[in-house]
């Protein structure tokens, strides 16, 4: 039997094995060697192999570098996610198959679904029975260690497949690929089209729960980190009414959906699209406006996640501010950096420049507190190269009809400004908490919206790469998840910086950068699952987007400077 050489990145370890050797059995044979040795072992779920994620049915055929994935590996835990919503799917099917299931959108490493009739005349029983019936279901899927398996087929056989169905998003857009062959998956006699690997059996998902949740469902996964235990889960009322805003415009607009929005690009092109999305902005900017001034707030606290369109926000908002016949002056936290002598260091002796210790806070508390008494205040500016804050002459005084618009990632943490009363703040949330949807089962998440808008931003204003861009990007999402989520709800509103349209504005720039990702990196992965959403969208042509758009923040020809 031919023999072929392997490296296994989890211990640096060359070894030969025979050409077929399923990936599955690299695992079995790591595991019981990391269990000899007393280390605790999570399933293996999958494989990174010459950085592609596969599955464990993955066989070896030619030289393989691979490195085995278990809940706690990015790509590990998205497999895990990605195979128990196709459990969720499957009970849905199994316990009302006149109903259809929608995944509707992500909510602190869960998603919120809906269960509604998709047969004119049937009628649901209540939530709570709905939830028991599919609960117990997705119970007795687990225990029966079932095999989720990928097909790969013709399209058509595919679209034959799905056909008779509830399924009409997705077999819409299986309908208009221009592909001979589809990947398709299975667990049982169910059949579906999930974005994505999936981990080995239903039996590895041993940590989930299926509740109630408002007038639908939380389907709640596994804490990565703790994979024995549930991410912990926080009420988040202001977040969930962003989410069902939302969910009321697209209805409106009939743009739930990849097909959707592709059906009204081939049909009318994209201009009304973008007409109607930077309507929506503008009207959003001109009521928070509006809410300031009812408060009668002297300061605006503006945060928000990388890439969220905070900058062009502050701008915006300020405009509105405006109209209601307010001075508006800009303040950003940036230009409060420590020097880098004084900046914390995190433990592998880096400097933390997330964390909100990184800022002088006495100094901006004092120029605030004097500014709101009426004097005139030297404003310092960050020399980024230097490390080094530095006074160039800048100075501000706010007058009787002044607002002080303060934007950064710590906007809304209350250690920033504690020394300021809080009825002189107004505190606004600003990301891109929403977008399409693949179909009714499969969302784009708003943390790779944001990394596409990154990835062109960087390219455009800094001359990175795609890859420098992924590179940077798990940390970023660190320092987000310790130093903004937590924060979020004290936010007085938030606003939604998604555009129906951009992903198709985006794919033009995104795409070209994405494939120019060396296969011989991990970022390789997280590039070719971008692409994988970004090649089912149309196109659209960037001249009619206005040059006030969040969207020229990161595409440049904006009306403001940054």
């Amino acid at each position: 039997m031919t023999q072929v050489e392997i490296v296994l990145a989890n211990t640096g370890e060359r070894k030969m094995v025979e050409q077929g050797t399923q990936v599955f059995q690299l695992a079995e044979e790591y595991t019981k060697q990391q269990q000899g040795d007393g280390k605790k072992m999570w399933p293996i779920l999958g494989a990174l192999v010459n950085n592609k994620v596969e599955p464990l049915q993955y066989r070896i055929y030619n030289p393989k570098v691979i490195r085995l994935l278990d809940i706690t590996d990015r790509q590990g835990f998205r497999m895990y996610r990605n195979a128990l919503c196709m459990m969720l799917y499957t009970a849905v099917h199994d316990c009302f198959p006149k109903a259809v299931l929608h995944i509707d959108h992500s909510l602190q490493n869960g998603f919120y679904c809906r269960i509604e009739s998709a047969v004119e005349g049937y009628e649901l029983p209540s939530n709570m029975e709905v939830c028991q019936s599919v609960r117990e279901r997705m119970i007795a899927l687990q225990e029966a260690d079932l095999p989720f398996v990928a097909k790969t087929m013709l399209l058509s056989d595919a679209v034959e497949l799905v056909r008779p169905r509830h399924m009409p998003k997705t077999l819409e857009l299986l309908e208009h690929l221009d592909q001979l062959y589809i990947e398709m998956n299975f667990l049982g006699d169910t059949v579906h089209k999930i974005a994505g690997k999936l981990a080995p059996s239903t039996g590895c998902l041993t940590t989930w729960d299926f509740r109630q949740y408002e007038d639908g469902y939380m389907l709640q996964c596994a804490d990565p980190e703790h994979p024995d235990k549930l991410s912990l889960f926080q009420e988040t009322p202001k977040l969930f009414a962003i989410f069902r805003e939302h969910h009321k415009w697209v209805d409106l607009l009939h743009t739930a959906t990849v097909s959707d929005y592709n059906r009204i690009v081939r049909d009318q092109g994209g201009l009304n699209l973008i007409l109607l999305a930077e309507a929506l902005h503008e009207k959003k900017y001109a009521e928070i406006a509006e809410q300031v001034a009812q408060k009668g707030a002297r300061m605006v606290l503006l945060a928000g996640p990388s890439s969220s369109g905070k900058t062009t926000s502050c701008r915006r908002l300020s405009t509105q501010l405006s109209v209601l016949g307010y001075d508006c002056n800009q303040l950003s936290l940036d230009d409060y950096f420590l020097g880098r002598e004084r900046t914390p260091k995190l433990p592998n002796g880096e400097y933390d420049f997330e964390c909100v210790e990184a800022l002088n806070i006495p100094l901006l508390n004092e120029h605030l507190a004097a500014l709101f008494r009426g004097e005139e205040v030297a404003i310092p500016t960050y020399d980024f190269k230097k490390g080094e804050p530095f006074y160039s002459g800048k100075t501000l005084r706010l007058g009787p009809r002044s607002i002080l618009v303060v934007e950064g990632i710590h906007g809304l943490n209350p250690k920033l400004t504690a020394e300021i009363d809080d009825a002189l703040k107004f505190k606004v949330y600003v990301s891109a908490l929403t977008q399409l949807s693949i179909d009714n089962q499969n969302i784009i998440h708003g943390t790779d919206n944001r990394l596409v808008r990154r990835i062109v931003r960087d390219n455009n204003f800094r001359g990175w790469g795609a890859l420098e861009t992924l590179r940077r990007w798990p940390e970023v999402v660190r320092g987000e998840r310790k130093h903004i989520f937590p924060y979020q709800e004290y936010a007085d509103v938030m606003f939604n910086s998604a555009l129906l349209y951009e992903l198709g504005i985006l794919k033009r720039y995104a795409e070209p950068l994405l494939k120019q990702v060396p296969e011989n990196c991990e970022q390789f992965a997280m590039a070719r699952q971008l692409l994988e959403f970004s090649e089912l969208i149309t196109p659209i042509d960037d001249a009619f987007i206005p040059h006030n758009s969040i969207m020229r923040e990161f595409l440049g020809g904006s009306a403001f400077e940054y």
